[in-house]
């Protein structure tokens, strides 16, 4: 197998990673108003993902380094194409992180109201816009025989790509309510696993016309029996949330994650950005691709890390694998005057 294929294969596996794990985290950050009563259950809510939302956030990080390294005509058209979307994401991220470390600094309601309300809309915007672009990147864009994006921010925002978007935002926000439920106890434990099923009907049935319409476009049979998988494991989330059994709910939503955006990756290659302009004018893993000097330097580079930062990552998920309520939550961080729940 050829390095860039090698490499394709591997940022598409980031991506996975990413949308599974920052997934229900975003999810969480979304549904913050609606499943918590008040400030101990938020705390709560914010706690489950505390210990692992900048661990998550690495995979993003990564993703974007790799794609930047082993295929910098695709980062470059990307980026400059997609960048107005792409700030907003950052810009979201960075106000979202900040909400982590600030919320609790101080007691004062209406501060850690505005940091919420941070938290909110920091999870929200990443959610919309991650599927908004990779729905336009499977689809394709105005690209020209210099390798440049020739549309505007409004070219993005088609229906193809809007619908995109919606299917993130609700997948998430049931995984989300996945992990809330599986990592919970007491009364917003049920209220979550109640939230999800619901959630996840509206996001069931947006997935499915969005997998069938990605599929008419780009589609193989590989990608039909992925897209069909994934389909089927969403379903078996939602009804494993009914019967009472939180964790293979969330191994359903995440699976289902996993699967669909490998099934946009499948349909995607050898193309990485496709041109609607004219075929001809389509980056694809060869000629988007870095030197075979390059490559070859990052795969031992990859070959030697990531066992380590996988393993460091897996550690940190069982260090803090208990359910928690609000019993665990200490006074004193209820009145922001310790920094134990950050």
């Amino acid at each position: 197998m050829e390095l860039t294929t090698v490499w394709f294969a591997l940022i598409a596996v980031l991506w996975v990673g990413y949308f599974c794990l920052e997934g229900f985290d975003f999810g969480v950050g979304m549904l913050l108003p609606v499943l918590a009563r008040d400030d101990t259950e938020r705390r709560v809510m914010i706690n489950t993902v505390g210990p692992v939302w900048d661990g998550n956030e690495v995979w993003v990080l990564v993703a974007g380094g790799a794609t930047f390294a082993a295929f910098p005509e695709w980062y470059a058209t990307l980026f400059s194409g997609f960048y107005l979307p792409l700030l907003l994401i950052l810009v979201a991220l960075i106000v979202r992180g900040l909400s982590f470390e600030y919320r609790h600094k101080r007691e004062e309601t209406e501060w850690k109201g505005r940091w919420d309300l941070a938290l909110i809309i920091g999870s929200f915007v990443p959610s919309l816009l991650w599927g908004v672009a990779f729905a336009n990147i499977v689809a394709g864009v105005p690209i020209d025989a210099d390798k440049e994006f020739t549309g505007s921010l409004f070219t993005l925002l088609n229906p193809f790509g809007l619908l995109g978007g919606l299917v993130t935002l609700t997948l998430f926000a049931t995984h989300g309510a996945m992990f809330v439920a599986l990592k919970t106890d007491g009364e917003i434990r049920h209220r979550a696993r109640d939230l999800a099923v619901r959630i996840g009907v509206v996001a069931a049935v947006l997935a499915v016309v969005f997998l069938v319409w990605t599929q008419l476009k780009t589609g193989t049979a590989l990608t039909a029996v992925v897209f069909a998988a994934a389909a089927a494991s969403l379903v078996a989330g939602l009804v494993s949330a009914r019967a009472g059994r939180e964790g293979w709910a969330f191994v359903g939503t995440f699976v289902t994650i996993a699967l669909a955006v490998a099934g946009l990756f499948l349909g995607l290659f050898p193309d990485v950005m496709p041109s609607t302009t004219d075929p001809a004018y389509s980056l694809t893993t060869t000629n988007a691709a870095a030197t075979a000097y390059t490559l070859k330097v990052m795969t031992w580079v990859a070959v030697i890390f990531t066992p380590i930062v996988l393993g460091y990552q897996a550690w940190t998920y069982w260090v803090f694998r208990k359910r928690i309520s609000v019993r665990h939550i200490p006074t004193a961080v209820l009145a922001g005057t310790s920094d134990t729940a950050s």
